[in-house]
């Protein structure tokens, strides 16, 4: 049990890490731009990978060890909730109402579609 705790300490980390990187290079790519999109298609993108560990793990093809590592510490490093609602509230701090309302509404419905989209191509790959 410690060990999968210090695994799942250390995998968070390396999400962090890549979360980190990822941000930095779109923010400097997109900079001066209102729609927070790093932020936007780091959650994307984990949903994705979200969605294709729950289907390797409901076919049998992913281990719950494995799962755990990546989906709750490498995800659960990588994607981040707390970024995207500081985002939004500095938006709606800038008067930027539409935008704030726009980013919340994508940042909660489009990660879910790409967490099915995920699911669909391990399933659709068999």
């Amino acid at each position: 049990m410690i060990s999968t705790f210090l695994m799942v300490c250390v995998f968070g980390g390396l999400g962090s890490v890549t979360r980190f990187i990822v941000n930095t290079s779109v923010r400097r790519w997109w900079k001066g731009r209102l729609f927070p999109l790093a932020t936007f298609m780091i959650n994307c993108l984990a949903g994705f990978c979200a969605g294709i560990a729950a289907a390797g793990y409901a076919s049998g093809e992913v281990e719950y060890a494995t799962r755990t590592l990546f989906v709750v510490g490498f995800l659960g490093g990588f994607s981040t909730f707390s970024t995207l609602i500081n985002e939004t509230m500095a938006l709606l701090r800038g008067k930027q109402f539409a935008m704030a309302g726009l980013y919340c509404l994508l940042s909660l419905v489009v990660p879910v579609l790409c967490t099915v989209a995920g699911w669909l191509v391990v399933n659709l790959a068999h």
